[in-house]
């Protein structure tokens, strides 16, 4: 490890928050956009559905570059198409347009998050990276605590453009940092071939790890219940309970604050027992959560203090089970963990376009739909964890 480790420990953190902020921050702003051009809800929704598909497709892109450049040069041409796009946000005129830019910025983005997951392997040892990722996921989880509120202040000062604004210059101060304060951690592979054949061929030995799709199905399959409630929690607070938008925010924060004391306890819990007993009973604790969410709207006994209550012991779980799947995933890679790294975050994203794209398409002026799909999610997982998961932990590395 370098020298200055905890600033690179931060710049990491904030490229693999650059993602979750540019989709949190614009939550409060759903109503407004909406009106603003003229449209409706579940059309503003798919603004964010098309940024989880930008993601998971510019992942899979990244992926070999980073193998085969390094990690620095894909990174720093990423942080440019997220400004970029961003700035060109701040101009559009109709939601068609929003959309189309939101899946550009999000392939801009994307490159942070591919880099900051590659470079902990890089750097740590499977175990030791696990603590590692909870250190990044509480940076993470932050900008769920920071985001709708700042969002939700410029809303009432501003207007939503300075929400694209302010993303922007976040932007630049990400990329000043990685130009002259993240050193490279691994120079690339000159010989790593970029013909399609080759990619796919290399792709396909990763996703073929049983180790690796065991455990990049269990976290991503429970990350999608997140996104669900990321896609329909504007709508339910805002409109269905009658909160503002300062409100929604401060809603979302303390939720939010569920991910930072899991994700700080998973690293004293690592001490005493493994990356896969740990998140097996918090997948098993995030399933009866998502239970407990059904059973409120079939014995109509959900109101607003009971959600906030349950999708805080939800995310609550999703704090233990991100980082040590993420770390079990990844540990049979070294030399391709670019392309590990992309395959696992192309996965996690595309699942969750899915459970949003799922929440939008059956809104229906309820909270069903999105807990619907956030229980779905946690039983699945936690079936896939009990029935699917290889019988040891591997940790060997891929030649």
């Amino acid at each position: 490890m370098h020298k200055n480790k905890k600033l690179i420990l931060f710049i990491l953190g904030l490229l693999s928050a650059i993602g979750p902020f540019s989709i949190d921050m614009y939550l409060p702003a759903f109503e407004t956009i909406s009106k603003d051009f003229n449209t409706s809800i579940d059309k503003v929704q798919l603004s964010l559905t098309a940024f989880f598909i930008g993601i998971a497709i510019g992942q899979i892109i990244y992926g070999p570059l980073l193998d085969r450049f390094g990690r620095k040069k894909p990174l720093i041409i990423g942080l440019c198409i997220y400004i970029t796009t961003s700035i060109l946000c701040v101009f559009t005129r109709d939601i068609e347009s929003l959309i189309v830019l939101r899946f550009l910025q999000a392939l801009g983005s994307c490159a942070g998050m591919v880099a900051s997951r590659a470079m902990v392997q890089d750097y740590y040892e499977p175990q030791e990276a696990a603590r590692t990722f909870s250190l990044l996921m509480l940076v993470v989880a932050i900008s769920p605590i920071l985001a709708p509120s700042a969002g939700a202040f410029l809303m009432e000062h501003l207007d939503w453009h300075y929400i694209f604004i302010t993303l922007a210059s976040l932007g630049v101060l990400i990329i000043i940092g990685t130009i002259f304060f993240l050193p490279e951690s691994y120079k690339g592979n000159p010989d790593f071939s970029l013909l399609p054949p080759a990619i796919v061929s290399q792709y396909w030995n990763v996703f073929i790890n049983r180790t690796f799709i065991s455990y990049c199905l269990i976290g991503s399959i429970a990350a999608a219940g997140l996104y669900a409630y990321l896609a329909g929690s504007s709508f339910i607070i805002q409109e269905l309970y009658g909160l503002s938008k300062k409100e929604y925010g401060l809603i979302f924060a303390f939720v939010a604050s569920a991910l930072i004391i899991a994700t700080q306890l998973n690293r004293q819990f690592l001490k005493r027992w493994t990356m896969s007993e740990i998140s097996r009973i918090a997948n098993c604790g995030q399933a009866l959560v998502g239970i407990a969410m059904l059973v409120t709207v079939w014995t109509h006994t959900l109101n607003l203090q009971v959600l906030i209550a349950l999708v805080f012991g939800y995310l609550l779980c999703q704090g233990f089970i991100f980082p040590n799947t993420s770390a079990m995933a990844l540990a049979p890679f070294k030399r391709t963990a670019g392309s590990a790294s992309a395959l696992l975050g192309c996965l996690q994203m595309g699942l969750g376009a899915v459970s949003s794209g799922i929440v939008s398409l059956f809104h229906n002026g309820t909270e069903a739909p999105m807990l619907l799909v956030m229980c779905s999610c946690a039983c699945i997982a936690l079936l896939l964890h009990l029935f699917a998961v290889p019988p040891r932990e591997g940790t060997q590395e891929v030649k």
